[in-house]
């Protein structure tokens, strides 16, 4: 089904009934570790098990012992392995794509803490979950409120890789007890990838059957979908900014890969990409985009900057030049909602309706994609 990024399996095995014990609690060099989860497009992480015990590995090199409720650490843990005792149930959420992701799973009951404010949510749960006080924010993810995720007894912050842009308070958290995972699903470069990041939470929240049995549904139906014939019609996404220039997605990025499964083609899939650095998206002057996209199919306008378009007039008020865009005279110009990026899990429906959009003009009945009328 699809194109299969293949799993990743530990290159150690095993028989692990055998690890030696010292009082029952085993010693950590000698655990063996087998494939402990299946995985067809996440490349980003891997987990193995041992017995009662998992391994999880972050991005290659962040790794995570979890350990199940009522059973003991094992001895001689490396300092570079994170120790994370179940139950984790006082979480701190620090990434706001993974709301969906828990939601789904059925896990965001197991939440304390967000680092996200209700305004800033489109997730319905987790805004009635901080109106009622179940769920706490606790400060922005550079700026923790300490206090209160220490006094929370906070058991896991789950951080996106901004951290790493303040690697201080990453350390003052894990120096204060609180483990920090920080998740790579932003770097899959598969979509599918991204939305298979629920399996792990699934595992961290003992939801796994849960988070399984979704990713499978919603891959399942895709499958129609993905073996047909590609339209040959091209697709524009991309908002104008503040100042005028217009913001796209790069070539080799995940969005470009959802327009290519839904039978599409990126109209910026052969530019050069110019802008060297780790930013899935790039800035075009109108001159360049106008050469690249005014022969577009189909337009997308990303709404979750700048907002909706309420009308083509307003696409125009951005700039006049969209009056001779192809998708624009065709009256083919759609819009993203504002929880596009939020809603993780809604990237197989994006997939579904871009596919009806492209085979069918006057296809109507979105969630993900809104027509912009005249």
């Amino acid at each position: 089904m699809g194109e299969q990024a293949g799993t990743q399996v530990s290159s150690q095995s095993g028989d692990t009934s055998q690890v030696p014990t010292e009082d029952g609690v085993p010693a950590f060099d000698q655990m063996k570790w087998e494939a402990g989860m299946d995985l067809s497009y996440a490349t980003k992480f891997c987990v193995e098990k041992s017995g009662e015990y998992t391994l999880i590995t972050i991005a290659s090199d962040d790794r995570f012992l979890l350990i199940p409720e009522g059973k003991a650490v094992p001895t001689k843990v490396p300092e570079d392995v994170t120790v994370l005792q179940k139950p984790l149930d006082h979480v701190y959420l620090a990434s706001s794509s993974v709301f969906d992701l828990l939601r789904e799973a059925g896990a965001l009951s197991d939440l304390r803490f967000s680092g996200t404010k209700k305004e800033d949510l489109c997730i319905a749960e987790a805004v009635e979950a901080l109106e009622n006080g179940s769920l706490l924010y606790a400060g922005k993810y550079n700026k923790p409120d300490y206090e209160l995720l220490v006094a929370g007894e906070c058991d896991l912050a789950i951080e996106n890789t901004m951290i790493y842009h303040n690697p201080e308070t990453k350390e003052k958290l894990e120096a204060l007890g609180i483990p920090v995972l920080v998740e790579a699903s932003s770097y899959e470069e598969h979509p599918f990838g991204r939305m298979e990041w629920i399996k792990l939470y699934g595992l961290l929240f003992d939801r796994q059957e849960e988070a399984a049995s979704f990713f499978d549904d919603r891959v399942s139906r895709l499958s129609p979908l993905l073996q047909q014939e590609k339209t040959g019609l091209s697709v524009a996404f991309f908002y104008v900014n503040g100042n005028g220039a217009v913001n796209v997605r790069k070539p080799n990025d995940y969005v470009a890969k959802m327009i290519e499964l839904a039978g599409g083609e990126y109209v910026l899939s052969g530019a050069e990409v110019q802008e060297e650095n780790a930013l899935s998206t790039m800035n075009m002057q109108m001159e360049d985009f106008y050469l690249a996209a005014k022969d577009a199919d189909v337009i997308v306008y990303n709404s979750t900057t700048m907002g909706m378009l309420g009308s083509i007039d307003e696409l125009l008020a951005q700039s006049p030049v969209f009056a001779d865009f192809k998708a624009v005279k065709e009256g083919r110009v759609y819009c993203t909602t504002q929880n596009f990026f939020q809603e993780t899990t809604a990237i197989a429906t994006f997939v579904e309706e871009l596919g009806r959009v492209l085979r069918d003009k006057n296809a109507t009945d979105f969630s993900q994609l809104i027509k912009v009328r005249d």
